[in-house]
């Protein structure tokens, strides 16, 4: 396996694990109508290199296996996720790149809930994408922001 490879499934692996932590501790209010998950705000490091797609991927993956709607959030979740990943990872504008998470998640998980747990489909559409709204405006474009000045952090990111 080469350096390069290497780096790409390291970086991959440790924005899982962040994924998968930031969830995990504030589990109360990173499942269900009402949800502001956090760790949605590494989205925005997507921004930054190619191994923020599977390593976000895999983390919600295992995140959701703690999720109240088991195998459908672990499967649907994920994917909403990981199609957040991909199409945020096109976009150039660093104010935009938030904007396929929330779309995405808000059709998905809407979508589970309605399926799930009975909520109307616009309601949690509108619920987890103001939910998504937050982590990825309040926390991941700060976020983004910083890590585009620090030299350093950027360094770490790139491929």
């Amino acid at each position: 396996m080469t350096n390069s490879k290497v780096k790409f499934l390291t970086k991959a692996a440790i924005i899982a694990a962040l994924y998968i932590v930031s969830t995990m501790l504030i589990s109360p209010i990173a499942f269900g109508e009402n949800q502001v998950r956090i760790s949605e705000a590494l989205n925005v490091l997507v921004y930054f290199t190619p191994s923020a797609i599977p390593g976000l991927f895999v983390g919600c993956i295992l995140a959701n296996l703690s999720s109240p709607f088991g195998i459908i959030d672990i499967a649907f979740g994920s994917i909403a996720t990981l199609l957040a990943a991909f199409t945020a990872s096109k976009i150039k504008n660093k104010y935009l790149v938030g904007i396929p998470s929330i779309l995405f998640n808000g059709l998905f998980v809407g979508f589970i809930l309605y399926k799930m747990a009975s909520i109307p489909f616009v309601a949690g559409f509108i619920s987890v994408s103001i939910g998504q709204a937050v982590s990825l405006y309040a926390v991941g474009l700060p976020l983004l922001l910083l890590i585009e000045k620090n030299q350093k952090l950027r360094s770490l990111l790139s491929d």
